[in-house]
């Protein structure tokens, strides 16, 4: 085992614990806390700096900025189109998010993203089903968006 891959492992069982705390939050409260999700972010820009200083290849860690960047500019704009769809800890998220999917690849990224809205539909539509919710009820959607990116990093 390389250095390389158990860092890499290191960070991805960190997110993983992260991310299970952030499903129950947000499964509770319907918020997903800055306290939490700003030091993931800003950990994870940090990590992947150190990435290309240390292996002298700047092309992963760049994927990882810009599919961090576009996964929340996509979220942002959502945001913006209707204020009672996504909350801003969703936008914040799905740039942690975007990050981690991105540097795995461009695929993984799409991947999960699709999967969360894939899921989070076929919640919505269960409990609508079982006449547990209606069209208006709040659903929180960091679940979904943590566990799409689970499936597509474990399928990656």
């Amino acid at each position: 085992m390389t250095l390389h891959f158990a860092a890499v492992l290191i960070v991805h069982l960190a997110l993983a614990a992260v991310g299970l705390c952030l499903i129950v939050i947000d499964a509770r409260s319907h918020r997903l806390p800055n306290r939490i999700v700003l030091p993931a972010l800003g950990a994870l820009i940090l990590l992947l700096i150190v990435e290309a200083i240390m292996t002298g290849d700047g092309e992963r860690p760049t994927r990882a900025l810009l599919g961090g960047l576009a996964l929340a500019a996509f979220y942002a704009m959502l945001r913006l189109s209707s204020r009672q769809g996504m909350g801003g800890g969703d936008v914040k998220l799905a740039a942690v998010i975007g990050l981690a999917l991105a540097w795995h690849g461009w695929q993984t990224l799409l991947l999960g993203a699709a999967a969360a809205f894939l899921l989070g539909a076929l919640h919505a539509l269960s409990l609508m089903a079982l006449r547990r919710a209606t069209r208006h009820t709040r659903i929180a959607f960091g679940p979904w968006m943590i566990i799409g990116a689970a499936l597509a990093i474990g399928i990656a």
